[in-house]
């Protein structure tokens, strides 16, 4: 398993983590399988994506062993099955995080050949345009965005070799970030998805440690809570709302929150196991957006599972 932060040996310790997972029993819920769909045109990982009017947007990443950025930015049609290239990056960015936010795709901070950086940058679909917003308070990577209450929010992340606890919430009438309430602990490499009127936090890293846990924060209060943990731990993970469920891809696990049961559940097994991935649930459609191989190769594959 690669990831972008700092030590070989913490790749390793989570390749153990996984599979004393993994040897634990769980039980399967549908007799359903993964599909392939049109790949990206570029093999690349640690993509910054966003769903927006049913269409999927990668912007960014990296490829090869050297961890060069990309300035790729691409949409995909589910109903066509196809990408289409649109303008790059201003500068190629990897590790960075994206949302939809007031009809545009923000993608905030990463990885640039410069360094870590602080950049926030919107694309307008209709023009095929990027303006820049105000930049985040402090550079930050592999950590996530989420547009929940009508506000951006910037959450942990990795920066100065270790993980942060910072919420960065951007106000849209005043064009800035201000501080909003620190994540209960600093992790970075986790999944965040606005879902059922909050904000979720899934997994991640910490130190050596693949997590667990699950955080939710209310928007309204910026109040935290502690979230149902998963069976598994997951970093590095696609995490997707589809109705009142949560669905969560790492490699080979796949797990599945029922809001309805208030319990996780394992899902089929992907085709293609990839950490680094995206995953967004589109029209009764599970989608996983390239990613990185177990095999340590950058991957442009596009899996789908219908979802019923």
């Amino acid at each position: 398993m690669r990831t972008v932060t700092a030590t070989a040996s913490t790749a390793a310790l989570a390749v153990g983590l996984m599979r004393g997972a993994i040897a634990r029993a769980e039980r399967s819920t549908v007799d359903a399988s993964w599909e392939r769909a049109a790949s990206m045109s570029q093999r690349r990982s640690y993509v910054a994506a966003a769903e927006l009017g049913r269409r999927i947007y990668a912007a960014g990443g990296m490829v090869g062993e050297t961890g060069r950025p990309l300035g790729t930015v691409s949409r995909y049609d589910p109903r066509l099955d196809a990408w289409e290239t649109l303008a790059p990056l201003p500068e190629p960015t990897r590790a960075a995080a994206a949302a939809a936010f007031r009809g545009r795709i923000v993608v905030a901070g990463g990885t640039t050949a410069e360094g870590n950086v602080t950049s926030v940058v919107a694309l307008d679909p209709g023009t095929n345009r990027w303006r820049r917003l105000a930049p985040l308070p402090e550079p930050r990577f592999n950590h996530e965005l989420v547009a929940a209450g009508g506000r951006l929010f910037a959450l942990g992340g990795f920066h100065e070799g270790r993980e942060k606890r910072d919420v960065f919430v951007y106000e849209p009438t005043r064009g800035r970030w201000r501080s909003g309430t620190p994540l209960p602990r600093p992790a970075h490499a986790f999944g965040a998805v606005a879902f059922r009127g909050d904000l979720w936090v899934v997994g991640g890293r910490r130190g050596e440690r693949v997590l667990r846990e699950v955080w939710i924060l209310d928007p309204r209060t910026e109040r935290w809570r502690r979230g149902p943990v998963l069976p598994r731990p997951m970093e590095l993970l696609g995490l997707a709302v589809h109705g009142d469920e949560l669905h969560a891809v790492w490699e080979s696990t796949y797990q599945v929150y029922d809001a309805s049961t208030g319990a996780w559940h394992q899902g089929p097994r992907p085709g293609v196991t990839r950490h680094a991935l995206s995953a967004f649930a589109v029209g009764g459609v599970l989608y996983t957006v390239g990613g990185c191989t177990t095999a340590l190769r950058d991957s442009p594959v596009v899996e789908r599972l219908a979802l019923g």
